[in-house]
C-alpha cells in the first residue's frame, strides 16, 4: 500500500486558495499512484481558525468549497482532508474537527475527533468530541484507522494501518518527542503509522511540518522537509528508509528555522511584502534583522538608526557593520531635535522635578513614533525587537520600543538570542563581534545598562523558566537555591507587566509557554504569595 501526505502551508480563511493548495498537492502525489493520499488537520479553513469557526457563514462556505474540491478531484485516488464538520449528534457544540474522505468526485465519509487535545488551538472552545471513535476507512483489502491531532489510538479493532492528519504546533525540542511518540504506537500495535502535519505560520503558531511515517517495528521510513511545504509518498510493504528529509535538531536551528518561517509567513499572509526595525547596534535588533532579512530577502527591509545624544558612537558603527553584512538599506534619523522639542513643551510641568524614566521613556516613543510614520508612509510592518527575557519583566517601553506589528523574538530568552547569534556567526559573519560582547544597554542615559536594573541574564532566565514553564512558585524557585529577593523582585516585575504584554504584538511562539497563545494571566489581581 502506498501514502502520499501533503505537507501544505494553508492560509487561515482562504478557503479557495486552501483547496487550491490541496488540489495541487493531490495532483503532484497522483503521479506516485499512491492509495491513499492525506493532507493535515484544518487544512481546508486553515488552523487555527479561531472564532471564524462561531460564523455560520464561514462553515456553510467552507462545506461547499469541500465538495468542489471533491468534484475536482473525481479522477484523483482518495484523499482525507481535514475540516471543521456539522456535528451530527444535535447536542453540544456544533462542530467537530473532522476529516472528510472524498472519493470519486464526492465526499463519501466523514472521520470525527474524539479526543479534543488542550493547548494553542483551544478545540474545547468549538468542538464537540465524537462519541466513539470512528470506523476503520477500507482501502482495497487493507483497513486504515484514521485519527486527528495526536489522537493516533483508534479504539476497537486494530486497523492494517494508521494514518493521522495533525496541526502540531512548533516548540523546541517537541518534533523529536512527536517522532518518538508515534514510534511507539508503531511497536505497540505493529501497524505501520503515517502522521501529515502542517507546515507554515498563522498568527503567532508555526507548523514545523516533519510529516513521518513508520514501519510495523517503530522504524522511520520517511520524513517530509522541516520547516517547509513537501509531498512524501511511501510504500508501506518497504518497510525500510525511503524518503527521509534532512533535519538538523539542534535547538538553535529549530528555533531559527521557525522565526524565519514565521516572519515570512505573517508578513505575508497579513498582505505586506517588506518590513523594517530600529537598528540599536544590540544583539536584539541585529538577531531580528538577520530573520527578517532571510525571511524577505535584504531589498524588502530596511534598517533605521535613531541615536539621540546617549547613543555611543560604536553602537552607531555596529549598526552599520551589520546592515553591510545583511546588505539591507538604512535610514539614520537622529531623535535629539524632537527630544529637545519635547522638552520645551514640558519645561513648565515639569519644573523643580528631576529627569527619571519619564524622559527614558520619552525617547522610546519618539523612535516608535518615528518608525511608524515610516510603516504608514511605506505600506510596510514595523517589527519589535524586544526578547521574552525583557518581555517577562516588563524591561520595555509601552507604546516605545513595545510598539511594531511582530514581536519576533518575543518568546526566545535573551540567553537563546545570544545561542542562536553565535550559531548564525559560525556559518559566516553576520552579527559583529563587538555586538555579541559588549554589555546590553538601552543607551537612554549615560553609561547605562541593563544590569543596573536586572539581575545577570542567566540568573533572570533561568528563574523566569522556572516560573513560566515549569510552573514554580517562589518559594519553590528560593528552595532550589536561587536567592530569596532576588526571585520575589523578578516575580513581582512579572506580575506588574500583564498590562504592557496585552498590549504588545503577537510573537512567534517557539516555546511550550508563550505569552498570549499559553499565557492568561490576570492584570488586575492580588498576587496570592505576597
Amino acid at each position: 500500500m502506498k501514502i502520499s501526505l501533503l505537507q501544505v502551508n494553508t492560509v487561515v480563511g482562504d478557503l479557495a486558495g486552501n483547496a487550491d493548495r490541496i488540489a495541487a498537492g493531490a495532483v503532484e502525489a497522483a503521479r506516485h499512484e499512491p492509495d491513499l493520499i492525506a493532507a493535515p488537520e484544518l487544512s481546508l479553513t486553515g488552523c487555527p481558525p479561531r472564532d471564524l469557526l462561531l460564523d455560520a457563514g464561514f462553515i456553510a462556505r467552507s462545506i461547499a468549497v469541500l465538495e468542489d474540491l471533491a468534484a475536482r478531484l473525481a479522477g484523483a485516488p482518495p484523499v482525507l482532508v481535514g475540516f471543521a464538520g456539522p456535528n451530527p449528534d444535535g447536542t453540544g457544540r456544533p462542530l467537530c474537527n473532522a476529516a472528510a474522505l472524498l472519493r470519486d468526485g464526492a465526499v463519501v465519509q466523514t472521520f470525527r475527533k474524539a479526543r479534543l487535545s488542550s493547548g494553542p488551538l483551544d478545540e474545547g472552545r468549538y468542538f464537540e468530541p465524537a462519541a466513539e471513535h470512528p470506523e476503520p476507512l477500507r482501502i482495497g483489502e487493507r483497513t486504515v484507522g484514521v485519527a486527528i491531532g495526536e489522537e493516533v489510538l483508534c479504539g476497537g479493532p486494530v486497523p492494517d494501518v494508521i494514518v493521522t492528519l495533525s496541526a502540531s504546533p512548533f516548540a523546541a525540542g517537541r518534533g523529536r518527542l512527536r517522532e518518538e511518540m508515534l514510534s511507539g504506537v508503531a511497536k505497540e500495535y505493529g501497524v505501520p503509522v503515517a502522521s501529515v502535519n502542517l507546515v507554515g505560520g498563522n498568527d503567532d503558531l508555526v507548523f514545523a511540518g516533519r510529516s513521518s511515517v513508520f514501519s510495523a517495528d517503530g522504524t522511520l521510513i520517511a520524513r517530509g522537509a522541516a520547516f517547509a511545504e513537501d509531498v512524501v509518498t511511501v510504500d508501506l510493504a518497504r518497510p525500510v528508509p525511503q524518503a527521509v528529509a534532512p533535519d538538523d535538531r539542534g535547538v538553535e536551528a529549530e528555533i531559527w528555522q521557525a522565526l524565519v518561517l514565521g516572519t515570512r509567513d505573517y508578513v505575508h499572509k497579513c498582505g505586506f511584502r517588506s518590513a523594517h526595525l530600529g537598528l540599536s547596534g544590540g544583539i536584539d535588533s541585529s538577531l531580528v534583522a538577520a530573520v527578517a532579512v532571510r525571511a524577505l530577502g535584504p531589498e524588502n527591509v530596511l534598517g533605521v538608526l535613531l541615536p539621540s545624544p546617549y547613543t555611543s558612537a560604536e553602537s552607531i558603527e555596529d549598526a552599520r557593520e551589520l546592515a553591510a553584512n545583511l546588505g539591507i538599506r538604512t535610514y539614520c534619523l537622529p531623535i535629539t531635535p524632537v527630544m529637545e522639542a519635547f522638552d520645551g513643551t514640558l519645561a513648565g510641568v515639569f519644573a523643580g522635578l528631576p529627569p527619571d524614566i519619564t524622559e527614558e521613556n520619552l525617547q522610546a516613543r519618539i523612535r516608535a513614533t518615528v518608525l511608524m510614520a515610516l510603516a504608514n508612509k511605506f505600506g510596510s510592518m514595523l517589527l519589535s525587537t524586544g526578547n521574552k527575557s525583557e518581555v517577562a519583566v516588563g524591561y520595555s517601553t509601552l507604546y516605545g520600543d513595545a510598539a511594531g506589528g511582530l514581536s519576533v523574538i518575543g518568546d526566545v530568552p535573551k540567553g537563546m538570542v545570544y545561542r542562536i547569534a553565535r550559531w548564525l556567526n559560525a556559518k559566516g559573519p553576520v552579527i559583529p563581534e563587538r555586538v555579541l560582547n559588549k554589555p546590553p544597554s538601552a543607551e537612554l542615559r549615560p553609561g547605562q545598562t541593563d544590569q543596573e536594573s536586572l539581575p545577570p541574564y542567566d540568573l533572570l532566565d533561568a528563574i523566569l523558566h522556572r516560573h513560566i514553564d515549569c510552573f514554580e512558585s517562589p518559594g519553590e524557585i528560593i528552595a532550589a537555591g536561587y536567592p530569596g529577593e532576588t526571585v520575589r523582585d523578578v516575580l513581582r516585575r512579572v506580575e506588574q507587566a500583564e498590562f504592557k504584554r496585552r498590549q504588545a504584538p503577537p510573537g512567534i511562539r517557539v516555546t511550550d509557554r508563550a505569552f498570549g497563545t499559553d499565557w492568561h494571566m490576570p492584570i488586575a489581581a492580588k498576587p496570592w504569595w505576597r
